[in-house]
This record gives structure tokens, sequence and C-alpha cells, in this order.
């Protein structure tokens, strides 16, 4: 039976930056996930916004770790390769009211630390902002906003730890934990864990299970804790609106989130919502009419001229909420495993932050870190044809052919793109749209699914039958598998 020093329950942007902070270090790892590719849980349906950490409880985990996170994250983008956009927030008032509340939320953000803040009016914002509404008095500005694309990140994150020793197992869900009767748990395995593809032993458990880190945590003998489901409605529009906003646009918070906002995405397209909430089924991604009035309403506020015509696709998320701030510990009464849960917004900006916590906790109670001679830090930085200008794009097509045979017309994406998600580990049609935006255009591939689908299946020796959107239960394709 394979035996690990750490396994992580949870493949998405928590268990992937954990995977590679701990990866530097002398330790045999492997990474657990239930879906059949990566960033299928929760990060899927992240904003990718790096927020700069204006709307945190001052006192709160949540607002030291996004602070710390947006610093952080600046550095792994440029080691990984990934593209993290620099554009800045805003948050926008209304009334002179509002703007004393900016006032408040300034001075939390600066006792947390938060650089780059000022407090701009009418004029900076007709000048920056011109299609925001006219009532629109008074905002304020955050420099070290950003924006990635979440799916790219965890797959660079997951690659990188590979790359330095980290083992992936995928479509293999945690199905039961059993705690070793051992007498010296510094040197036997604490944990023996089942899953379809077999069991496994190893000495610390970090659960990063996301929606089901509650059920991960009472299956190892701990519980402590309830997730609650929080769903968010968003909705993507046309790239044909990319210069709508130079910003992400937040209005006030509330107590629940932080608001329906206008939304730069790296890849292009705006982005309006989400809402905010809490349901029973930790699977319900459907959205609504009332979802989308909700949206709609909140997002015309800021820019009037924003049409239901421009939206090209509808979809929902689901935050594991379990309390107003993460939840980040050594369960004592289970030694051996740490949970790290209910991490809601901002959980992408922060996950470097949680990572590096997550390594303290697991090195005060008995974890022996001892650093490796050589680390790999850097990935090689993948080409987009939608992300590059024209000149490289025609080098790139003159040293591979490939690149000119143009699979999505939509997002611009080329058949070369396509292999080389296939050849990083994209088994489903999400995967190579996550990877590549193939299929993420306001055709919804109704031009390239047929085309990724052969590429796919010819690459991984697979009948079209067997081709799934996102796994078993999603196929495309009616047939025999494998005859088709």
């Amino acid at each position: 039976m394979k035996q690990y020093d750490v396994v992580i329950i949870g493949g998405g942007v928590i268990g992937a930056s954990i995977a590679r902070e701990l990866s530097r270090y002398k330790l045999s790892m492997a990474l657990f996930e239930k879906e059949e590719e990566l960033a299928f849980g929760v990060s899927k349906s992240n904003s990718g916004i790096i927020h700069s950490g204006t709307q945190n409880p001052p006192g709160s985990l949540k607002a030291k770790l996004c602070v710390q996170g947006n610093a952080l994250t600046r550095k792994i983008a440029r080691e990984l390769g990934v593209d993290l956009k620099k554009v800045g927030s805003l948050i926008v008032a209304f009334t002179e009211e509002e703007r004393l509340e900016l006032l408040k939320i300034k001075k939390d953000a600066e006792i947390l630390g938060v650089p780059g803040l000022k407090i701009v009016g009418r004029d900076w914002i007709r000048k920056h902002e011109p299609n925001l509404s006219a009532q629109a008095c008074a905002a304020l500005y955050a420099s070290t906003t950003g924006i990635i694309s979440p799916y790219r990140l965890v797959y660079d994150l997951c690659e990188n730890a590979a790359r330095n020793g980290v083992e992936f197992h995928l479509s293999s869900k945690v199905e039961k934990i059993s705690a070793l009767p051992v007498s010296d748990g510094k040197s036997g395995p604490r944990f023996e864990i089942s899953t379809p593809k077999g069991s496994f032993r190893t000495r610390y458990l970090v659960n990063a299970a996301g929606l089901y880190a509650d059920e991960i945590s009472k299956m190892a003998g701990a519980g402590g804790f309830e997730i609650i489901p929080r769903k968010g409605e968003e909705f993507l529009l046309d790239k044909k609106r990319e210069h709508l906003v130079n910003h992400v646009l937040y209005p006030l918070p509330t107590e629940k989130s932080k608001g329906i906002l206008i939304i730069k995405t790296s890849d292009g397209n705006p982005m309006i919502g989400p809402t905010a909430h809490d349901v029973t089924d930790k699977e319900d991604l459907s959205t609504s009419d009332a979802g989308l009035k909700e949206v709609l309403e909140s997002a015309r506020k800021m820019i009037p001229t924003i049409s239901e015509s421009d939206i090209i696709a509808y979809f929902s998320g689901l935050r594991p909420t379990a309390g107003h701030d993460f939840i980040i510990r050594h369960e004592n009464a289970v030694p051996g495993l740490l949970n790290v849960a209910g991490i809601q917004s901002p959980g992408l900006t922060s996950a470097p932050a949680i990572a590096l916590m997550a390594r303290d906790i697991l090195k005060d109670n008995g974890l022996i870190l001892r650093k490796k001679r050589f680390f790999h830090r850097h990935q090689r930085e993948e080409n987009h044809l939608f992300a590059i200008p024209l000149d490289k794009a025609k080098k790139l097509v003159k040293k591979d052919a490939s690149y000119g045979d143009i699979v999505c017309r939509c997002e611009m994406v080329s058949a070369k793109e396509i292999t080389d998600a296939i050849s990083r580990g994209a088994m489903t049609l999400d995967g190579i749209k996550f990877r590549t935006r193939a299929q993420a255009g306001r055709c919804h591939g109704g031009f390239c699914t047929t085309r990724v689908m052969k590429i796919l299946a010819e690459k991984t020796r697979r009948g079209l039958a067997e081709i799934t959107k996102r796994g078993r239960g999603s196929e495309i394709v009616k047939g025999e598998r494998g005859n088709d």
C-alpha cells in the first residue's frame, strides 16, 4: 500500500496552492480529486478577481490573508507565466451617505496595510470610467486589484507541483478515512484513505475539499463545522463589450457579500454578478430568471447601457461558507488532520497565503520540513492567440502551421493550443475550454465542438462516444463506448 508524508484532498486553487508550496520540501505527497480534472469544483466558477483587501473586517483571518495573498499572487504569476493583469478597482458611491461609508472602508483597509488607496470624485470617474452612471458621485480606488484566469492558475500550480514530485490522483473520490493504531505518529502513518482506485496511507491529511470539507472532516473523525453552499449566479457578456469598464466595479458591500460586480475578466469578456443566496443542495448549479433580474438591475445601476442581449452565457457557482471567516486549523482531537475549510471570497486571492499558513501549522504539529536543493519554480508560459499581438501570432504560425489552423473562431483558438492542452492533461471538453477558451464564445461551441471532440478522441485514443463534457455521465455522442 502506497504511503505518503502528506495527502491533500481537493484539487481546487487551495489544494493546488498547498501542494505547490509543500513541494519545496523533501516530502512524499499526493493530491486526491474526485472529479475527472482539476479545478472542476468551486474553482471553476471563480470570477478571477485578485482582490486588494478593501472589503474584509480588519480583525478577520480572511482580511489578513487577502492582503498577503495579493502580493504573493503577483510573484507566483510571474514564476508560472500566468497572465495577471493589474487593473485596479472602484467601490462606487451614489449618495453622500455612501461616500462617507467609503471613508470608513478606506480607513479599515489602511489598518490592514492595503496600499494604493484613494477617494476619487466625479471628474476622475468621468475621465477613467466614462460608461459609469452619471449618478456616481465618488469611488474608492484600489490600485492593487488584479484579474487572472483561475483555471489556468490551478493548472499551472499543479503542473509545477507535479514537476517537483507531487502525485495527482484524479477521479479518486475519498470514500472512507480510517485512523490507524500507531504508537508513534511521528514515524508511522496516521490515516488510511480509501478511493475507487485503491487505498493509501499518510501521516498528515490536509482537507481542502471545498463544498465537501465538512464531510471529509467528519469522515476523519473531527467534524466541528458545517458547509452551507452560497449560490452565486453570474452572466458573461459578449467580447464586443470588452471595453465596457476599465476597472473592476463594486457597489458598497453587504454583510453577506461584496455585492453585484461589473468584472473586467482576464480573457476580455466582461462579467456581471454574482448573486449571494444560501442553498441546501451542494450540486445545485441552476440559474434563474430571478437571478438574472437581480443581477441586471444592480449592474445597470452602475452601467446603464448593459443589455440582456449582451449576455452570451449564464452560469452559477457555489461558495463553501462555514460562518463569517475561514477555518484553517489543526484538529488536536485528530492528530495530523489539517482542516482548510469555508474558503469563500477572497479565497482565490488568499490562496498562496493560506498555503504558507498551512505549511507552518503542519510544521508546528511535527511535520519535518527540509528544503530541496533544487526547486523548479518556473513554468514555460503558454501561447494563446487571443492574448498576443498579430506579429507574434504570425511568427508562431510560421514556426508551426497548426497555430494557423483555427478551430474556435469566436475565441481565436488554434489546433496547436488544443493539442497542447491535451498534452498537459485535458481529458474533457470543459478541460479544454478552461485551458484554451475553445467553446467559450457567443456560439457556445456550435462551430468548434465537433472538431475539438475529434482532436481529443485522436490524441487520447478514445472513441467519440467516450468523450465527455466534464466526466463520466456527460457523454456527448450516444453509442457503445469504444466502438463508435
